[in-house]
């Protein structure tokens, strides 16, 4: 197998892997933990934020960006030349709506929360934490699920099209 079919399933997997990763959070862990109570959703929020900082997360989410971003330099010289640019369009997709969202959108919202100590805070602040990380962050998610399961769709597309 050529290493560019194999840099190219390897995005597959990682970036489907992610887009996964980001539906479930969007449609099933964030609305579930958003009918807790305001004290029990930053508590989840926070222990769910701690926990998916694990080796497998970061394998899968720093292997994809690599990923996605090594498929255009491996097929930048090769036929049809088009496909080079298909592949680019998916990098800039995935680093500004995963990578960038994550970086400076997410892990912000993340760290504000994880410096809380919520049983030192008034009931009031709270409140006020809890409005001010949610509906951020579920956008924030939304756009990572979305720019994940794009960049996922073209590179299948992608490897479908090169496979003909």
């Amino acid at each position: 197998m050529k290493s560019e079919t194999i840099i190219l399933a390897l995005a597959i997997l990682l970036t489907g892997l992610m887009a996964g990763i980001f539906f479930t959070w969007s449609n099933a862990v964030k609305p579930g933990i958003g009918k807790l109570s305001d004290i029990e959703y930053l508590t989840a929020l926070q222990s769910m934020n701690r926990v998916i900082l694990n080796n497998a997360f970061k394998i899968i989410f720093l292997g994809a960006i690599i990923a996605v971003a090594l498929v255009p330099v491996f097929y930048f010289n090769l036929y049809p030349k088009n496909i080079f640019w298909l592949f680019v369009f998916t990098l800039v997709i995935y680093w500004i709506g995963v990578f960038g969202v994550t970086v400076s959108g997410n892990i912000p919202l993340n760290e504000i929360l994880d410096k809380t100590n919520l049983e030192s805070i008034t009931s009031e602040e709270i409140k006020t934490l809890r409005k001010s990380i949610e509906v951020k962050w579920n956008n924030f998610n939304i756009i990572r699920c979305i720019s994940s399961a794009i960049t996922f769709l073209i590179l299948i597309i992608s490897f479908l099209i090169l496979d003909k």
